[in-house]
Parts: C-alpha cells; sequence; structure tokens
C-alpha cells in the first residue's frame, strides 16, 4: 500500500498569523516540509535567507520568470513572490507532504498544474483582530497596513475556492484543525494506492 504526498496550499490573508500556526504544526510533526518561497521584498527582522524566503533582486525574479522556472509568482503589494519549481519538487522527492504558503492567485495558479492539491484559508476572528496583529508587527507604517486589510476584504471573496476553510481565534486550535486536514486526506480513497498480488 503507498500513499501519495501531498501537496497543501495555505492562504490567508496578512495578519491572520497562517506562518505561526503552520510552524507551530511543524514543530509537532517531522513528515511535513513547508515550501520556501523567493521573493524581491526585503527581509523583516529575524528573517533568514533560505528558511524564511529566498530574498532575490527584481531583475534575478524577472530572468527566473522568462526561464520558467516558477510554479507560480505574484505581485503583492509592490513586492514580487513565487514558488519555485526545483524547491517544491525537491520536498515531493523527499517523501514528504509540502506546504505553500500562498495568496488566492497562486493557490489558483497550484490548482491549475496540481488539480490533487489541498487547499485551505484562514480567517482571522475580526477585521478588527487582524489590523491588531499587523500593528504589532512592527514592520508598516499605517498607510500600508490599512492597503494590507482592503486587500484582506478582496481575499476573503475567494474564500469559497478553497476546500477548507480555518477561523484562527488559537494558534493550537488552528494547527490542530489544519492537522486534522492533513490526516483525513491522507485517508482518501483516491489517495490510498493498494498493490493486490
Amino acid at each position: 500500500m503507498k500513499q501519495e504526498n501531498l501537496i497543501i496550499v495555505v492562504s490567508a490573508p496578512s495578519g491572520v498569523g497562517k506562518t505561526t500556526v503552520i510552524q507551530y504544526l511543524m514543530s509537532q510533526r517531522e513528515d511535513i516540509a513547508t515550501s520556501v518561497s523567493a521573493t524581491t521584498r526585503e527581509p523583516r527582522p529575524g528573517e533568514r535567507e533560505g528558511v524564511d524566503y529566498y530574498f532575490i533582486s527584481t531583475q534575478e525574479f524577472n530572468d527566473k520568470i522568462k526561464k520558467g522556472e516558477f510554479v507560480e509568482y505574484a505581485q503583492v503589494h509592490d513586492e514580487l513572490y513565487g514558488t519555485l519549481h526545483s524547491e517544491l519538487q525537491r520536498h515531493i522527492n523527499s517523501g514528504k507532504d509540502v506546504i505553500l504558503e500562498l495568496d488566492v492567485q497562486g493557490m489558483r495558479s497550484i490548482k491549475k498544474k496540481y488539480p490533487q492539491a489541498v487547499t485551505v484559508f484562514m480567517l482571522p476572528p475580526s477585521i478588527k483582530e487582524m489590523e491588531l496583529r499587523l500593528k504589532g508587527r512592527g514592520s508598516e507604517n499605517e498607510e500600508k497596513i490599512q492597503k494590507r486589510i482592503k486587500r484582506a476584504f478582496e481575499e476573503m471573496k475567494a474564500c469559497t475556492e478553497f476546500d477548507y476553510t480555518i477561523v484562527n481565534i488559537k494558534v493550537e486550535q488552528s494547527a490542530y484543525d489544519l492537522n486534522t486536514i492533513i490526516n483525513a486526506e491522507h485517508l482518501k480513497s483516491s489517495r490510498v494506492h493498494i498493490k493486490l498480488e
């Protein structure tokens, strides 16, 4: 009996806390990897090259687009973000499930290329709470925060396109919910390949 690796796309507006939830889940399981995206934005305090993102120049990013090196890419808040084919394939070859943190546009691109991908959308408990989380980061001015909130309303309209929705009230509960989704997806009959001799 052989189970296929899962490609799990997790999307959420900025400030919902998807990265924190995923990191918590990763601390509980060793059979899951996260795909590291490439971006043209500057690193935030504490972010590490090759761990949080691959930080590259706009020129380098555009060169990779021309060479067809991205599975998906998008412009978000005046910066470019993308998933490299090589990064995704590396995790698939390792035999682990792989989680991709993407926006709605990125999810649509992955779903076209990998229809079997599992998609999860995370919502904040409220817009006010999301705004507080964004301000708590201390990395952006009020204008940028309001721009992100406006975009969040647009992203939330796409919620029904996803397989699952999690409201992130508490990190531990949301990680538990995400874990439950992954376990249930592995038990789907369509994903279990039985070799009868």
